[in-house]
């Protein structure tokens, strides 16, 4: 049994803790807003006053937070009081140069590092059905293997250093590409009279198949356990992979490739937050192409924050 450190309890952290809790792990949680330590002790996570406090002596600290700058002030402020040789692992969708900065740390300070992003959003972290993509050195991912195994359901070494969140992001690339496309075909399927029941058939059969079609279709009816069922409640919500796909625009750049659709994709899920579809899951981006072709009114109905 591992003492273990949580560091970000929101809609996805929380969940992945409880995970961890309920498995016999020691775990002891924090998170700088009171709701969401309150939300994670209500899963059975123990929580503390201070992320120093979880952390102290932890043979492994997990962080699942918004941005690269907050996981790297958090490792800084963690590295001096974790147990030493401990294991860091950061579960947060961050720029590819954070994730790298992040692993060089650790190893200044002789600890062990992972970026391990995750896809399946809050369905998959409440039912431990997470993806994991991970980068690390070969003994950093033997590691922590067996504890990401606790929280998700398929793990996957993608290399070394930084290329866990580059999977993530080029993932998450074609996924919110993908929506896009498949709510344009739904669009127009509405305008010239074909039943969405019909096309979700031919499609889902058909070369136009996808994730997005299958599983996560954004027009209410096909699919039931889709968010598109639920008044576009996420899931995932559209300002999260609205900043996934700008990450993934900033490490293009960076690199010199040539990503004009991610480009695109981005645009449109800017337009649909800024018409207040922001904490919409972001297959509710139908909502506002459907409303284009005045299906559904003039733009996506606001919603309650989901925090992250």
């Amino acid at each position: 049994m591992a003492r273990i450190a949580f560091i970000g309890l929101g809609a996805m952290g929380a969940p992945m803790a409880a995970s961890l809790a309920a498995a016999g792990e020691a775990v002891m949680g924090f998170d700088r807003l009171d709701g969401a330590g309150a939300a994670a002790a209500a899963l059975g996570v123990p929580v503390a006053a201070a992320a120093e406090e979880a952390a102290t002596q932890a043979e492994v600290v997990v962080t699942m937070l918004q941005t690269g700058e907050q996981v790297l002030d958090v490792w800084r402020t963690l590295l001096p009081v974790a147990a030493k040789g401990a294991l860091f692992v950061d579960c947060s969708t961050i720029d590819l140069e954070s994730a790298r900065s992040a692993h060089l740390i650790a190893r200044a300070s002789q600890a062990m590092a992972i970026d391990a992003p995750v896809s399946g959003g809050v369905v998959g972290a409440r039912g431990r059905s997470l993806t994991f993509m991970c980068g690390a050195e070969a003994d950093a991912y033997a590691r922590a293997k067996p504890l990401l195994e606790t929280m998700g359901a398929r793990i996957f070494h993608c290399g070394g250093p930084g290329l866990g969140q580059a999977a993530k992001l080029c993932n998450n690339l074609m996924l919110g590409v993908t929506m896009i496309a498949t709510a344009e075909a739904f669009g127009l399927a509405s305008r010239i009279g074909l039943q969405p029941e019909a096309l979700f058939e031919v499609a889902a059969v058909s070369s136009g198949q996808s994730w997005s079609l299958t599983s996560y279709c954004p027009v209410p009816g096909p699919v039931p356990s889709a968010p598109a069922n639920r008044d576009y409640r996420p899931g995932f919500a559209t300002r999260l992979m609205l900043k996934d796909l700008r990450l993934a625009e900033a490490a293009a750049g960076k690199a010199g490739a040539v990503t004009p659709l991610c480009a695109a994709a981005a645009q449109l899920y800017a337009l649909y937050e800024a018409q207040g579809g922001g904490a919409n899951d972001f297959s509710g981006v139908y909502e506002m192409i459907a409303g284009a072709h005045g299906e559904r009114g003039a733009g996506p109905r606001p919603r309650r924050s989901v925090p992250a």
